[in-house]
């Protein structure tokens, strides 16, 4: 499922000089390298940080507490999916975080109706608002930053008023079978993780086997070069933003699922989680070049994290925004590093 774009499709390709007899000679042992850090480098500080935590705090290496974690990471990898390939097409989605919430409050206004209407409200209010915004940036030339901007106040501003300024909260019905999908488990792993992985699954198959995967990394190679080729640009990038809408929507139902309720204080700096998630993962913010499952990898670390600060029990939870953030600085730096490396070898 890791997979790290080529180079852009109308740029030329960074291959090395044929070899005697017409064969291309294979990539210098440091460009090897600096490709190989990009794509599992998070995976292997993930493994390093759980191996040591195991041995440093008895009660990390247990099932229960990967279950705890699995859990908590699902709906931040949810709306981290969609992200990633916002990002790959050089966009950004500043909305998910308003967006995560007011589907939770949606999908617990709508639950007293049933099953189909608790997902389906969430999902097209949310997916409408991803559409608007890649309208905006796609047909309208506007920056994703801006739009971004003002949708995340719009879908925010429209919770609080759906909710009375925040004095309504909307109950989920006990023994309903839409708190079933948010409280259920399989093995003790709940449902919420088993569709993420679900998700990033086909997340994985979208990017390396078919033409839209492909189409991503050559807008956000460059967009002009795409459009001369005759891929539909405007396209790609209406949907990748209303994937993200209806993403961030469908991991807001589920949250509200497993909390019984439509909290409508939840999802404030979740754009900035799932964006450092997926630059951690090794997606550029250039855009070009990324991984569906170097974002998981990035989604696990940070819940690691906020994990291990929870075990230790004299610092709180603030303390996840300096590790994260410090993460955060030295993956970017890292990434510029690799690519001067590739590109001089």
């Amino acid at each position: 499922m890791n997979h790290t774009s080529p180079a852009p499709v109308a740029q030329v390709p960074r291959t090395t000089p044929p070899a005697a007899g017409g064969r291309t000679a294979r990539p210098a042992g440091g460009q090897r390298i600096a490709e190989l850090l990009q794509r599992q480098g998070v995976l292997a500080v993930l493994l390093t940080v759980v191996t040591v935590a195991s041995f440093i705090y008895p009660t990390f290496a247990t099932l229960d507490n990967a279950r705890g974690v699995t859990v908590q990471a699902s709906f931040l990898a949810v709306v981290a999916l969609g992200m990633t390939m916002v990002i790959i097409t050089g966009g950004i989605d500043l909305s998910v975080g308003s967006v995560f919430a007011l589907g939770g409050v949606l999908a617990a206004w709508a639950s007293q109706w049933g099953f189909l209407a608790a997902l389906s409200v969430p999902l097209v209010v949310c997916a409408a608002i991803g559409l608007l915004n890649g309208l905006l940036v796609a047909r309208a030339g506007m920056a994703p930053f801006i739009v971004t901007l003002a949708t995340l106040l719009g879908a925010r501003g429209l919770l609080l008023a759906f909710t009375d300024e925040g004095a309504t909260t909307y109950l989920v019905p006990k023994d309903s079978a839409f708190a079933d999908l948010g409280q259920g488990s399989v093995q003790g792993f709940g449902y919420p993780v088993l569709i993420a992985l679900a998700l990033f699954g086909i997340g994985g198959l979208l990017l390396q086997r078919t033409s839209f995967g492909q189409t991503l990394f050559a807008v956000g190679g460059s967009s002009d070069a795409a459009t001369l080729m005759g891929l539909p640009v405007a396209r790609t990038k209406i949907l990748v933003y209303l994937l993200s809408g209806l993403l961030a929507g469908l991991a807001g139902a589920l949250n509200a699922a497993r909390l019984s309720s439509g909290v409508t204080i939840v999802g404030v700096g979740m754009e900035l989680d799932a964006i450092s998630a997926v630059v951690i993962g090794g997606t550029l913010l250039i855009g070009g070049a990324g991984s569906i499952s170097g974002t998981l990898w990035g989604v696990l670390l940070l819940q690691v994290i906020q994990n291990l600060i929870n075990q230790i029990g004299g610092l709180n939870s603030s303390y996840q925004s300096v590790v994260s953030g410090g993460f955060l600085i030295v993956v970017v730096v890292a990434q510029r590093y690799l690519s001067r490396s590739r590109r001089s070898t």
